[in-house]
């Protein structure tokens, strides 16, 4: 999804049971309610591993630990729940988020993030963004370790969390998304285990979202 296209977001409602259990509602509605356009390209940074590395060490030196916030936003297309996910430089895949910024609150920072890579701009007045629950948090333990869904106890100085949050959206909205990055609905049944391909948070996301019982609204 680039340039002038359409497509469709997510909604959370009430609860309903399901053999006992009470199971949140999420309201899925068609992918062609959507507006896609794009804007100008926002800059990354052209490093190695090891510059990240050290980058990362700087930070944790200078502000403690890194928290970031992502959001998990859902579709339908062909009448299946669809992920939207922004593809970097044509191979990698990440939710839409970023880094907060010293004091800034989970929310406020995702609203952030979200205008800035999904809104004509970081200050859009356009509808606002409604952050639902956290669904999750990955930790790095150290600089070079991979990122895992716990926190061990003997883990007393973590580099950095990552927060997965619900993001639910209004029937209508255009998203507008930098030159350089692509916006790209998933199925969640491709993302699911497929570690290869889009890593360990984002194939851990329907594992994530079993709580819920999914509505695809036909309009």
């Amino acid at each position: 999804m680039g340039d002038e296209k359409s497509g469709e977001a997510v909604n959370g409602n009430s609860s309903s049971g399901v053999g006992g259990n009470q199971r949140q509602v999420v309201d899925i509605y068609p992918l062609g309610c959507y507006y896609f356009g794009s804007k100008e390209a926002i800059p990354f940074k052209d490093e190695t591993l090891s510059d990240r590395v050290e980058r990362m060490k700087s930070n944790y030196a200078a502000r403690g630990l890194r928290t970031s916030v992502e959001a998990v936003i859902l579709v339908e297309l062909f009448k299946h729940p669809h992920l939207l996910l922004l593809q970097v430089r044509n191979s990698i895949f990440k939710l839409p988020g970023g880094r907060l910024r010293p004091g800034e609150s989970d929310i406020d920072g995702l609203k952030r993030k979200l205008s800035r890579k999904l809104s004509v701009s970081e200050e859009s007045n356009e509808i606002g963004w409604e952050v639902g629950e956290c669904l999750g948090m990955w930790w790095r333990h150290d600089f070079e370790t991979l990122l895992y869904p716990y926190l061990p106890p003997n883990v007393k100085r973590p580099k950095e969390c990552i927060k997965l949050f619900l993001v639910k959206l209004p029937m209508s909205r255009r998203f507008i998304v930098p030159k350089n990055l692509k916006l790209l609905a998933v199925p969640l049944c491709q993302v699911h285990e497929n570690h290869k391909t889009y890593g360990p948070i984002i194939s851990g996301v329907p594992q994530l979202l079993s709580k819920f019982s999914f509505n695809i609204i036909d309009t």
